[in-house]
């Protein structure tokens, strides 16, 4: 279903059933699946390859050449999984050379005038909330929630089922299943409302939030609650991947809720 008034060169790979609105453009090598629909002034760049059953709305920039002084014009890509919806005037960058390809998952949210930058790699069934600013190479677990108008840094993680609050800098890692607030961004207990909404026990839950306070409320320092964490508490899916979410942190994670001063290294 092309319209007329749409621009869709002729080397764009397009699904039979890809909805086109008028004014939106596609360029070569694009690679959009099937039951798509592109918004009316939709830009799709070259490197685009996006998933079946996606919604682009109007204005949405898709592959754009990264807003980054180290990118020489190498091929690279955006993937976008499928269903997932980009709303007005989100822009979404492709990679560098530095990973090759930025990538979204499937059943993701990038809600309006957000930004995504390049080789960023955000998970499945994610929520980026209206004005996310979100520099490159920042990864992102599945299920992750980051509210309105926040920004985050480059090489920043955020863990799986993590709730960002709007309004925030993220500056810091942010642990899987946590809630994160304030400024500077501090830990303010786990996701319990949305881990139930995914099925958690509450057994799972009571888990999770005993793991937290050995990192959080016992005054030690990480490497300290880690190897406290394997001594005490039995392993499980969830216990490991706090324990290397944290282990492999790079940046370091965010501060406790009743940190003064200098955060958690």
């Amino acid at each position: 279903m092309l319209q007329p008034l749409a621009y869709v060169h002729p080397e764009a790979k397009i699904a039979h059933n890809v909805v086109i609105e008028p004014f939106a453009v596609i360029h070569k090598d694009v690679e959009i699946q099937e039951g798509t629909w592109i918004g009316s002034h939709a830009v799709i760049n070259e490197g685009a390859r996006i998933g079946k059953n996606c919604r682009i709305y109007p204005g949405a920039v898709i592959s754009a050449i990264p807003q980054d002084l180290k990118f020489h014009n190498e091929y690279t890509l955006t993937y976008v999984g499928d269903n997932t919806t980009i709303r007005e005037y989100a822009t979404i960058s492709r990679g560098t050379e530095e990973h090759w390809k930025t990538e979204i998952g499937s059943n993701c949210l990038i809600m309006a005038y957000t930004h995504v930058a390049h080789d960023c790699r955000i998970g499945n069934n994610c929520i980026l909330t209206n004005n996310v600013q979100m520099a490159g190479h920042v990864h992102m677990g599945d299920w992750a929630i980051i509210g309105g108008s926040s920004s985050v840094l480059q090489f920043t993680k955020i863990g799986a089922h993590a709730m960002v609050s709007g309004g925030s800098l993220v500056r810091k890692d942010v642990p899987p299943y946590t809630k994160a607030a304030r400024e500077p961004l501090a830990y303010t207990g786990i996701n319990s409302v949305g881990l139930r909404r995914r099925g958690f026990s509450n057994e799972k839950i009571s888990e999770i939030q005993e793991i937290y306070r050995f990192i959080y409320l016992r005054g030690l320092n990480n490497a300290e609650s880690l190897t406290q964490i394997e001594l005490e508490l039995p392993p499980s899916n969830e216990r490991d991947e706090i324990v290397n979410f944290i282990r492999t942190s790079e940046r370091g994670i965010m501060r406790g809720p009743s940190s003064v001063g200098v955060e958690k290294e």
